[in-house]
């Protein structure tokens, strides 16, 4: 029996970005509607955001890049070193569109056909809150 191998559900690396540091990029044609990240299996630790309101530097710059902010709470992931490739989305550059749409269980599609070179972008706003609404 033949098995897969561990490339068969990836569609993307990690490489510079334009838009903001490290980006998701499209390694072969992404079809429409494609789960991106199928095979991610990492869970969320949801925190209160008080817990994390008085680390400073670049301890507080990892909760601010990488977690989810929904009703006060924080979704992270169990240890910053689990990260996966699907915490490096970035929102798209003033004007663009994104590429990505996001379910309400933290899926993500592709919302049209994604040629492979491409950066993935996702609205944020579509699965986490302002930090503004956090902390008011």
């Amino acid at each position: 029996m033949h098995k897969e191998l561990p490339d068969a559900q990836c569609f993307t690396r990690l490489k510079p970005s334009s838009i903001h540091g490290i980006g998701v990029f499209a390694i072969r044609d992404i079809p429409k509607g494609t789960n991106i990240f199928i095979d991610d299996m990492s869970e969320m630790e949801w925190i209160d955001a008080a817990e994390v309101s008085q680390k400073s530097g670049e301890i507080k710059r990892l909760y601010d890049d990488f977690c989810v902010m929904h009703g006060g709470k924080l979704g992270c992931p169990k240890g910053f070193n689990n990260l996966t490739v699907a915490w490096y989305l970035n929102e798209p550059s003033v004007g663009n569109e994104p590429n990505v749409i996001c379910r309400g269980d933290y899926e993500f599609l592709a919302s049209r056909d994604v040629l492979a070179g491409e950066e993935l972008t996702v609205d944020y706003s579509t699965y986490s809150d302002t930090p503004e609404s956090v902390t008011a």
